[in-house]
């Protein structure tokens, strides 16, 4: 039999047909290829309802009736096949990790008889408050997928249900922790932590920048998690070198044994990699802690628990922290929304003045 070029869900001999209604709404209907009396071909109608139509395909077929094309589980391997190899491959491995916990809870309920009171009884339930609403926010992902595929015309039963109260991290990196843990770093961990902070970019893009990116005074920026692209300017207003263009001559003129592309990279050349950037980080943050405790001071003491504290995540807040201008801030992060930057990554008070 030849390979379905269409219809590739369906099983075989079954079709699907679809049209466009004068109200701007897409019909479907499910039809059976078979043959008549004469051995003519002939589409013999399943129905618009997927489920029925595959009971009736099962009959034509003198097959046992498939699985409920409606139940949940069906539809989390349809989401699996189609949706999710097309997100960021962290983000894929953090959905698989919440259809662990979504799969034994609504694996075997129907599409249609889940209701608001689901969402908020798992929410209740779920220990991990935080992760519940990630898994939820993914189970409304994949009811909005359902009905852009036909399995129901219902409105997205979670609208409305609240989710639980989340508190964004609010540490600060503050100047002394700064320094503290920069005088440990090791070369590269220094140029991996001055480019995070003047470009205010994530761990992950800070580490595949190449000197193919810097053209003609411009750092030229892709975001992994958006795809996001900025254009970083690496002079100032009155033609002089940004701190940035200056730390980007730094590294590229450093001595290597091997030249690398890459711009964070080990003396031997090697482009480091995120567990490489972290084994640095926390070394250089063990060294500045085990110091500030050897002072032994009440200042050096509470400096060595901030250190602690401290994580490369932490550098990108405070960038944004530190530019005193939300607007710009926003932009150089990346976020489309100014309430993102103010609410996660702003992480000291604005500055205001006296009544007098």
């Amino acid at each position: 039999m030849r390979p379905k070029t269409s219809g590739r869900d369906l099983p075989p001999r079954m079709l699907r047909r679809s049209k466009k209604l004068k109200n701007g709404k897409e019909w479907f209907s499910y039809y059976y290829n078979g043959r008549d009396d004469d051995g003519r071909r002939v589409e013999i109608p399943l129905g618009s309802d997927i489920s029925e139509a595959k009971k009736r395909w099962a009959e034509f077929e003198m097959q046992s009736t498939p699985q409920n094309s409606k139940q949940l589980n069906v539809i989390f391997d349809r989401y699996i096949k189609e949706i999710l190899p097309l997100k960021m491959p962290r983000t894929q491995k953090d959905n698989l990790d919440c259809f662990k916990f979504l799969r034994p809870v609504f694996g075997e309920m129907l599409l249609e008889d889940l209701v608001p009171q689901h969402f908020a009884l798992y929410r209740d339930k779920r220990s991990a408050k935080v992760r519940a609403n990630r898994e939820l926010s993914l189970l409304s992902h994949v009811f909005n997928c359902a009905r852009e595929w036909g399995y129901t015309c219902r409105d997205n039963p979670s609208r409305g249900v609240r989710k639980n109260k989340e508190s964004p991290r609010d540490f600060y990196v503050d100047d002394a922790v700064w320094e503290a843990v920069y005088e440990f770093a090791v070369n590269e961990l220094k140029d991996a932590m001055d480019l995070a902070y003047l470009t205010g970019q994530r761990p992950a893009d800070i580490l595949k920048i190449s000197v193919r990116d810097i053209q003609e005074d411009i750092l030229y920026v892709q975001q992994g998690k958006t795809n996001k692209k900025l254009r970083i300017l690496l002079k100032n207003s009155d033609g002089s070198m940004s701190q940035l263009a200056q730390v980007l001559n730094r590294i590229r003129t450093q001595p290597r044994k091997v030249s690398s592309i890459f711009l964070v990279a080990t003396p031997s050349g090697v482009p480091l990699n995120k567990n490489m950037l972290r084994t640095r980080f926390d070394s250089a943050r063990i060294l500045a802690a085990a110091n500030a405790e050897k002072i032994g001071t009440e200042e050096m003491l509470d400096l060595a628990k901030r250190i602690k504290s401290f994580q490369f995540r932490d550098i990108r807040p405070k960038a944004a922290s530190d530019m005193g201008d939300l607007a710009a801030a926003s932009r150089l992060l990346g976020h489309t929304e100014q309430q993102i930057t103010k609410k996660v990554y702003i992480r000291v008070g604005e500055v205001v003045r006296p009544t007098k």
